[in-house]
């Protein structure tokens, strides 16, 4: 299968910001994702704990990448497994390319205009080096080879709170692997 040329830019992207992904010294110690919240693009926050025994996806997005066609897989992803418990966070992020640059609730307007999206969107937050949120931090240390290094990053957090797995941009929300990944974690009790 021919690279393309976002994957080429992604790869480069990724290389080249090595040294911004080592993780900080001053990980969260928190022995589950339920210890995290974000932002909210409107106002407040987005407990994890809200969603305790439910599993989670946690995506950082950006409008103006190559991969924003996924906003709408992932809008199919989640008005086919909302209703079963499954929860969907698109968190925004500037990290990679500088392909965010909308600002607030522009950006979850922008994905819904566009890609129909309806799931909940956190506020424009870091996720990878230092100022990185702090889910992102205990994340990274969970599982330091499925770090971000594009737009797109997904995280599966299970009924348990743990950490899945992570899968890169270029993973379709709605191909197999993530699909039954998270069939499994609907499923589990």
């Amino acid at each position: 299968m021919p690279l393309l040329r976002r994957d080429v830019l992604g790869l480069i992207g990724g290389l080249a910001a090595g040294p911004a992904l080592a993780v900080s010294p001053s990980l969260p110690e928190a022995p589950d994702a339920y210890r995290f919240a974000f932002d909210r693009l409107e106002g407040g926050r987005i407990p994890l704990e809200a969603y305790r025994g439910k599993p989670m996806l946690i995506v950082n997005t950006a409008t103006n990448c190559g991969f924003a066609g996924q906003f709408a897989s992932l809008e199919q992803l989640w008005q086919r497994y909302s209703h079963r418990g499954l929860m969907l966070l698109a968190v925004p992020s500037n990290d990679f390319g500088g392909q965010e640059p909308l600002e607030g609730m522009a950006i979850a307007e922008a994905a819904r205009q566009v890609h129909g999206a309806t799931y909940p969107f956190a506020a424009k937050s870091s996720v990878r080096g230092a100022d990185s949120h702090p889910f992102y931090r205990w994340a990274a240390a969970r599982r330091p080879a499925e770090m971000p290094t594009w737009n797109f990053h997904k995280y599966l957090v299970g009924r348990d709170g743990d950490l899945v797995g992570g899968y890169p941009a270029g993973t379709d929300p709605i191909g197999q692997d993530l699909i039954r990944a998270i069939g499994q974690q609907l499923q589990s009790a």
